[in-house]
């Protein structure tokens, strides 16, 4: 399937600041980056980096000055997930983890789980796998705390949105990888861009490694799965977060979109999925 993205952002700064974006898709065996485009007014030396193995990929910008400062990225972007079938999945034993699987087993700042390890287990303790686990959290998380726009702020961790049943999709997710790792289940935040997302915006979901392989899980419900187009990856939103920034710039104006380039696009949906019995995997 193939998908068009965009973003715009602007920016006032009173004084000089270094930016660290994470807006251009990421390339992986299930998702190519057709073309693409990033512009920042006025011309800066915008540097690239990529981290994390090469999950991720941030621009630094260093403004100079007071002034204004827009950045536009567009992309087009191929994605190839695929739904497997539950029974097929196997259950791995946390002893044989690759290493690089380990850091998304741990308490991460936004996901204290082990401040949550009780809790979870008195909720889905009697569980059996690790699919059914994180299929009832996701559930749990939808039916339990209240989609509410603004309700949060860049230091909310998981044990806020519990403290106030409410939360943005970021929230949502910081709260379903705190509890797959409180029952030792590898989860890690995805930052993306959601095809039928409304309003439209930047989104953020959860993977959970099931089998050897990360699966896609977004308690908001708010997208189908296969619409969602990876941006970045990391342990919570301190890892992949949209945009850091070292200094006090305010931001005044945030456009984002995606349109799907074909006319035949079926969603899969959580419902969808668990009526087919089936997982969703964007390699």
């Amino acid at each position: 399937m193939n998908f068009h993205v965009t973003c715009e952002l602007e920016y006032t700064l009173q004084d000089p600041a270094v930016f660290l974006f994470a807006l251009q898709c990421i390339g992986t065996q299930g998702q190519s980056v057709l073309s693409e485009n990033l512009l920042v007014n006025p011309f800066i030396l915008s540097e690239e980096l990529h981290l994390s193995g090469g999950m991720n990929r941030f621009n630094r910008i260093k403004t100079l000055g007071p002034g204004e400062l827009a950045i536009s990225y567009q992309a087009d972007v191929m994605i190839s997930p695929v739904a497997v079938p539950v029974r097929s999945l196997e259950i791995g034993d946390l002893g044989d983890l690759n290493p690089e699987v380990l850091p998304f087993i741990f308490p991460s700042r936004y996901c204290p789980s082990d401040r949550l390890r009780q809790m979870a287990h008195e909720l889905f303790g009697h569980l059996t796998t690790p699919h059914a686990i994180a299929t009832a959290v996701s559930d749990w998380i939808h039916e339990n705390i209240s989609y509410v726009t603004g309700s949060s702020g860049e230091n909310s961790s998981a044990l806020d949105t519990l403290d106030h049943q409410q939360g943005v999709c970021r929230d949502f997710a910081h709260l379903g990888i705190t509890f797959c790792r409180a029952l030792n289940i590898p989860a890690r935040y995805t930052s993306c861009y959601a095809y039928q997302l409304q309003p439209q915006d930047f989104h953020a979901c959860f993977e959970v490694l099931l089998g050897g392989a990360w699966y896609l899980f977004d308690a908001t419900r708010l997208a189908p799965l296969n619409g969602l187009i990876r941006i970045a990856t990391g342990r919570d939103a301190a890892d992949a977060a949209v945009c850091t920034i070292f200094g006090n710039p305010e931001l005044t104006r945030s456009v984002v979109s995606c349109e799907c380039s074909e006319a035949n696009f079926i969603p899969m949906t959580r419902d969808s999925l668990v009526a087919n019995d089936e997982v969703l995997c964007l390699p």
